[in-house]
């Protein structure tokens, strides 16, 4: 349960440093509560939609991951990261990617900021 909330607070965090960076992903709020309780939300969805989704569209896109020698990860990340936004604006978060740039680039500060975080923060897995 413990690496659970820590992966969590993580990916939240790090989507908190691609808000602050990339023109194009806005986190809004009237508080600074109210935004921590979306940057949570937010990464939660993140977390299932990367449980859920990508493991799907990764096995179908096969084909374009051998082709471009893997680089068709940064594509997908992206997708993910948009939908992720998608789906935070049908349940009225206040979080929004404007487009597949800012996605990319999301994605791409996501990936980096939370293997830092991951690195730096133990998490309670002993391997």
């Amino acid at each position: 349960m413990v690496h659970f909330v820590v992966k969590t607070l993580i990916n939240a965090a790090a989507i908190a440093v691609a808000a602050w960076i990339v023109h194009g992903i806005t986190l809004t709020g009237d508080s600074t509560a109210q935004k921590a309780w979306t940057l949570v939300v937010v990464a939660l969805i993140f977390g299932v939609i990367n449980w859920l989704v990508k493991p799907v569209v990764k096995f179908f896109s096969f084909p374009l991951f051998v082709l471009t020698i893997g680089l068709f990860t940064f594509v997908v990340n992206a997708l993910m990261f948009w939908l992720t936004s998608w789906v935070s604006g049908r349940l009225n978060l206040d979080f929004h990617v404007d487009g597949f740039l800012p996605a990319l680039l999301g994605s791409l500060i996501v990936t980096v900021v939370a293997w830092i975080l991951h690195v730096v923060l133990p998490d309670g897995d002993k391997d």
